[in-house]
This record gives structure tokens, C-alpha cells and sequence, in this order.
């Protein structure tokens, strides 16, 4: 076969020309930092990064709605912790009023605190996150009671997605925590009832709301605990899925990005390679009659 100078000088551009295409592929990575700039590099790169960084936002949100239900939480666990307090300081006036020596002053005076107490707990039951009443349910509105201590919320849950199908109620109904007068005696109702009795001196009475405050003081205690174990798994699977996002960018990173010191030892390798090239083009294409006749 017969070797001409256009066919030597043909596809030694064309060596050199892939020559210089690698090396442009090696800097791009290097200034870049990743070995997939566009599909075309790894197609099952490609796809496998998708994936993980999907997953990865699905445990971002998970965080996100955890880090919520943790804040819904632990309103919920402050304020019933403080509604103990009062109740505890209702039930101590409530027995003290009933010692032999009390009299219609000071029996007035327990009162007025009673219904202190009433109007602070009424206020506790309106206690809100990021501006929705943690007692009110899924309600629209700004409180979950009136001034009067009645119910305006409703009986919906307020539930985050914290994990694959992992559903947690971050929120409570006021009469599941204060009472509803029916399955449960109604805390308002109850303050009320003991002042009135204090006005009036009614022993029958006080000792029935003394009965009552400690019903309804075991039922906050239970929604308490409840609580508590709620805050433990969201804290939990909150953790859980920050633990994965590590993971998942560990895993991002090990497709996309370049292992530095490998990709420079090539780029090294590369430039020596160009540069034998180039030495070993300039010996097989020699100077011709024509270089001359210029």
C-alpha cells in the first residue's frame, strides 16, 4: 500500500487532534471538579445521581417536617406542663378553703385567684405556632377558645410526614386535653363551678370540683406522656433522616466528582503524551521541496 505525505499528515492531525481533545476533557474536570458536566460523560452516572439526589430531597423534606412537628411539640409539652401548675395551685386554694377557719373574705379572695387561674388556663388553651392554635385542631382560626372558654376549633389532626409512611399528630383538640364536659369533666366549667362555690360557701360543691380537678389533672398528665412519646419518634426518624442525607451525598459525591489526585496524575500523563507526539510528528513529516520554494 502506498503512503502518501496527505495521508501521514491526515492522521497525524487526527491523533493529535484526540490528543488535545482528551486533555481539554481532563481541565474541564479538574475546574469543575466532577467527571459528569452533561449526560453524555456516564449516561448510568446520570442516571444514578437522579436518583440519589431525589432521594436526598425526600429526606431534606422529612427533615424539614420533623424539625416542624418537633416545634408543634413542644408548645404543646410547655404549656401543658404550666397548665399543671395551675392546676396543682387550684387544687391546693380549693383545699385550704375548706380548713374551719376560713372566712367569707378570704374565701372571696381564693375565688378571685381561681378565676385568675381560669382566665390564664383559657389563655394557655389559645397557644399558638407560628401563628395556629396548637389546641384548635385543623381549625382556620386565630384561638381555639373564646373568652368564655368555649370551643371553636375542630376535631381534625394536624399530622407531619416524617419518614415513608410515617405519619405523626403533632397537634392536639382542646376538649381531648381540657375536657368536654362529657366524657370528660369541662376544666373552665370546673374553675368556675369552684368559685362560685367559694362565693357561696357550698362545701357539696367544692368538694365535687376538687373531684373534678384531679380528673381533669390526670387527663392532661396522659396527653403529656402521649406527647412525649410522639416528641421521642419524631426526634428519632428526624435524626434518621439526616443520618441518610449524609449518606446519599457521600454516595452523590463518589458518581459525580473526580478522585483530585488521580485526575491530575492523568492530566500529567496526558501533557507528556502530547508532548512525545508533537517530537515524533516533527520527525515524520519533513520539510518538503515546497517549504523550500517559499
Amino acid at each position: 500500500m502506498r503512503v502518501t505525505d496527505g495521508s501521514i499528515t491526515t492522521r497525524v492531525l487526527a491523533n493529535l487532534q484526540r490528543n488535545v481533545a482528551r486533555s481539554a476533557q481532563i481541565q474541564e474536570h479538574l475546574s469543575s471538579g466532577k467527571q459528569i458536566n452533561r449526560p453524555s460523560d456516564s449516561p448510568t452516572g446520570t442516571v444514578s445521581s437522579m436518583q440519589l439526589r431525589g432521594e436526598q430531597r425526600i429526606n431534606e423534606q422529612y427533615s424539614r417536617n420533623a424539625a416542624d412537628g418537633l416545634g408543634w411539640l413542644d408548645t404543646v409539652d410547655n404549656t401543658l406542663t404550666q397548665s399543671l401548675t395551675q392546676l396543682n395551685r387550684a387544687r391546693d386554694l380549693t383545699i385550704q378553703s375548706q380548713s374551719g377557719t376560713s372566712t367569707p373574705q378570704s374565701r372571696e379572695a381564693i375565688a378571685v385567684e381561681i378565676d385568675n387561674i381560669r382566665q390564664q388556663l383559657i389563655g394557655a388553651s389559645n397557644t399558638t405556632y407560628l401563628g395556629r392554635p396548637v389546641f384548635g385542631g385543623t381549625t382556620a382560626g386565630s384561638s381555639a377558645y373564646d373568652s368564655n372558654g368555649v370551643y371553636q376549633g375542630d376535631d381534625g389532626q394536624v399530622l407531619r410526614t416524617i419518614g415513608s409512611n410515617a405519619q405523626v399528630r403533632v397537634g392536639e383538640t382542646g376538649p381531648n386535653v381540657f375536657g368536654d364536659g362529657t366524657n370528660s369533666p369541662d376544666l373552665f366549667a370546673v374553675l368556675e363551678g369552684l368559685a362560685t362555690g367559694l362565693r357561696n360557701n357550698d362545701t357539696t360543691a367544692l368538694t365535687a370540683g376538687q373531684d373534678d380537678l384531679d380528673t381533669a389533672s390526670t387527663q392532661i398528665k396522659s396527653v403529656l406522656s402521649d406527647v412525649g412519646a410522639r416528641y421521642n419518634r419524631v426526634s428519632q426518624m428526624s435524626e434518621t433522616a439526616l443520618d441518610r442525607v449524609v449518606t446519599l451525598k457521600s454516595q452523590i459525591s463518589d458518581v459525580e466528582d473526580i478522585d483530585l489526585p488521580q485526575t491530575i496524575m492523568e492530566m500529567q500523563l496526558q501533557e507528556t503524551a502530547y508532548q512525545a507526539a508533537l517530537a515524533a510528528t516533527a520527525k515524520v513529516i519533513q520539510p518538503s521541496l515546497i517549504d523550500y520554494l517559499r
